[in-house]
């Protein structure tokens, strides 16, 4: 994805999988590892949102529209950054080396 324009954005990233559960999903992948780049350099990553900023990651699920993740001991990954303009690579991949579908979102952030 593209951070357009002369000034910093702030981005939701998402790599949703356990929560994905209650979608009907059969195998959402169980453990993803959401890894951001700029480039060959890796900006950031979680493995687990909950462990993060917890209530300021979920207000903005709330300020995008994003469903609810499972809860905050979830697996699901995701990253409140502020980007500034430039290309950027959201990767997802398992952290425990196991299989299953995995949901990737972007959002800006009013």
């Amino acid at each position: 994805f593209v951070v357009a324009g002369r000034s910093p954005r702030t981005i939701l990233l998402r790599a949703v999988g356990p929560s994905l559960a209650a979608f009907g999903v059969a195998d959402p992948l169980p453990q993803p590892r959401l890894s951001l780049f700029q480039g060959a350099v890796v900006v950031a990553s979680n493995e687990g949102w909950g462990w993060a900023d917890a209530g300021r990651l979920a207000a903005a699920f709330g300020r995008v529209g994003a469903f609810a993740l499972e809860s905050t001991a979830s697996r699901d990954a995701a990253l409140l950054l502020t980007l500034e303009p430039g290309a950027y690579t959201a990767q997802a991949a398992s952290a425990d080396g196991s299989v299953g579908t995995v949901l990737v979102e972007v959002y800006e952030v009013p």
